[in-house]
């Protein structure tokens, strides 16, 4: 459905984003990523997360998304969760520093001759850093090494960081289509903090 020009009501408890997708249909020349600046941690590395435990799956999910409002994970019943997490056609990255979990790319060649880019991120301390770029080349370079892969592609948002679409253009994405998402408030059932994403408006059900 093509929603006509001019303003739309927005229900209580939930929140509106515009949803764009972009893809790519053939390996990109990689950005260069720029050297990890100087830190008592030690340089970050990537690692590949295996037989993954859901429990720590969600607290990563959290540390990094909740600024943005990530909620679909939380939400997910366990079984079905373990069940995407630990499929052979779906790998699991990580950024690392000193041994702690701080940025993660999934990777989802479920469909053949495709590759989706599910989640993407990295912990609100390495924003700016280069880490980013360093584990999108990882992705990038992984997605294209798989036999017959057609399409990488991904969907950002206007809840995302405000530098994410950009990024993801840069990277080499092209956007080609865009949708208007409408979402219950994760921070209205105590799914997330209420004081997430301090700069979306809650729109509190009339009581």
């Amino acid at each position: 459905m093509t929603l006509a020009a001019g303003f739309h009501d927005v229900p209580a408890g939930h929140v509106p984003t515009v949803v764009t997708h972009l893809e790519m249909t053939t390996m990109p020349l990689l950005r260069p990523a720029p050297p990890p600046p100087p830190s008592p941690r030690g340089p970050w590395t990537i690692a590949r997360a295996e037989r993954i435990d859901l429990a720590w799956y969600r607290a990563l999910y959290r540390r990094i998304g909740t600024d943005w409002l990530w909620s679909a994970r939380l939400l997910m019943a366990d079984g079905a969760l373990a069940a995407l997490l630990n499929h052979p056609d779906f790998e699991l990255w990580t950024l690392r520093q000193e041994a702690v979990d701080e940025g993660i790319a999934e990777l989802d060649f479920r469909e053949p001759g495709h590759c989706e880019l599910r989640l993407f991120g990295v912990t609100a301390g390495l924003i700016g850093t280069g880490a980013a770029r360093t584990l999108m080349n990882h992705a990038i370079a992984r997605a294209w090494a798989r036999p017959g892969l057609r399409r990488f592609w991904l969907h950002t948002c206007t809840l995302d960081h405000p530098r994410a679409l950009a990024f993801y253009i840069r990277s080499g994405f092209v956007p080609f289509r865009y949708q208007v998402e409408i979402m219950p408030d994760p921070r209205l059932d105590g799914t997330l903090p209420a004081d997430a994403a301090p700069g979306v408006p809650i729109i509190r059900p009339a009581r």
